[in-house]
């Protein structure tokens, strides 16, 4: 028979866009990375087929004793480059790791304190998401407008007030470490735990780049497993709390996840392997590019936030674009040359503003995995003044953004393996 036309539509759609976002873009989506080849080929593995509901070798179906194997190694394995004792992969998204986190340290009607969402806290920490899902109470830190970040001495004041059942740290937009070690004593000699969002910074924690928030007193550290961390999308939560975790362990399931999505439980061993190598590399390029990215973007006429702080400490950085339209409108173009941000509120927007804020949040990370350093840098700068600032036509930056993607199609801090020969040991011909 003849190819229905609707698969072959569905072949140029996933083609066009593997090109465009894999070859011919600059990806600077902050919350976004790519994994290596050698990842890749272990996540497109019989196990994205199959389900194992609870814990290794403690399971409801048969056919998973490689299953339980796997996730033991790739558990072992996280563990060891987090330096926590305690580790569930099975949360399929850092928003699904807070939630059970949540889940057991408070009930419906109890406090959280959380850190102000100018300070970068994501929509999970929030009574408009999952904090809400639960029923438990928002209570913002205060915000210190110059060091971009809570307020410690208003926040321990509030803390010790309150007395929340735990207190969220860490979070979507933010330039600066959270004050952990400052804040832990604090909210330990009240009764509440600290748990700690690391999902956009966790590749840079295991990488040694960032404080490690379980060694400054943080209960729970939970991530995303896709962002600063190049691995497949998934969601993970450590502790060395052994009574803790083993009450949000057996939270997991059935609360909040069935199947755990197996087929990323051998790319996040390999990624893990990869950090555990190069990790350190490619956090310290991280921190480099994107400070470098700030300072270049200033001397071509931007306004970068944070410049007397330096920035940045993390992978991102914050531009207001008001001068040049607002951060709807700089996106726009920017997607419009192949350059790939997302608006974002800044510290100073109101809530209202989120369909057009004034400003863009940057992550170098991917970029930085293809090779890409500081010299590189000082090129994209260029090309958001030609764009933003001198207005040149986008389709015609475009045309160079395409030329100088193709010296940085390889992807950085891996291993030298025999792909093919990798792929024949995967049984692979059988899959495909």
């Amino acid at each position: 028979m003849s190819l229905p036309s609707e698969l072959n539509k569905i072949l140029e759609i996933t083609s066009t866009h593997n090109k465009w976002r894999r070859i011919e873009s600059i990806n600077l989506i902050a919350s976004e990375n790519v994994m290596s080849p050698l990842a890749e080929a272990v996540y497109m593995s019989d196990f994205m087929s199959r389900y194992a509901e609870g814990k290794p070798y403690k399971r409801y179906y048969q056919g998973v004793k490689y299953t339980d194997e796997i996730e033991t190694l790739a558990m072992q394995l996280m563990g060891e480059i987090t330096e926590a004792k305690y580790t569930d992969l099975r949360p399929t998204s850092g928003t699904i790791a807070n939630a059970a986190v949540f889940r057991v340290l408070a009930q419906p009607g109890d406090k959280a304190v959380i850190a102000p969402v100018q300070a970068g806290a994501h929509v999970s920490h929030t009574r408009f998401g999952t904090l809400g899902a639960l029923g438990i109470e928002q209570i913002e830190m205060p915000y210190d407008a110059d060091k971009m970040n809570v307020d410690v001495d208003k926040a321990i004041k509030l803390i010790e007030e309150v007395k929340p059942k735990f207190i969220v740290l860490g979070g979507s937009l933010y330039l600066f470490h959270h004050p952990v070690k400052e804040l832990a004593p604090i909210a330990h000699s009240v009764g509440a735990k600290v748990v700690y969002d690391a999902a956009h910074v966790y590749g840079l924690v295991v990488g040694k780049e960032w404080p490690n928030p379980l060694a400054e007193g943080a209960d729970f550290l939970t991530a995303s497993t896709h962002k600063t961390f190049p691995g497949p999308q998934g969601g993970v939560i450590f502790s060395n709390n052994e009574e803790l975790y083993k009450e949000v362990s057996r939270t997991i399931f059935p609360w909040f996840v069935s199947n755990h999505h197996l087929h990323r439980l051998p790319a996040t061993a390999v990624v893990a392997l990869e950090m555990k190598y190069f990790g350190s590399d490619y956090a310290r390029q991280i921190r480099k590019n994107a400070k470098a990215l700030a300072e270049a973007l200033v001397e071509r006429g931007f306004k970068v936030l944070g410049e007397h702080l330096g920035y940045t400490q993390s992978h991102q950085v914050a531009v207001d674009v008001r001068a040049q339209g607002g951060g709807a409108k700089a996106a726009k173009l920017l997607e419009d040359a192949n350059i790939i941000v997302n608006k974002n509120l800044l510290p100073y927007d109101p809530p209202s503003a989120v369909s057009d804020p004034s400003g863009l949040r940057i992550g170098v990370q991917e970029m930085t995995r293809f090779g890409m350093k500081e010299e590189e840098m000082e090129v994209i700068a260029d090309f958001f003044k030609k764009i933003l600032i001198d207005k040149k036509e986008p389709s015609e930056i475009k045309k160079e953004v395409i030329e100088f993607r193709k010296n940085f199609l390889e992807v950085k801090y891996t291993f030298n393996v025999n792909l093919s020969e990798i792929k024949k040991q995967l049984n692979m011909l059988i899959l495909t």
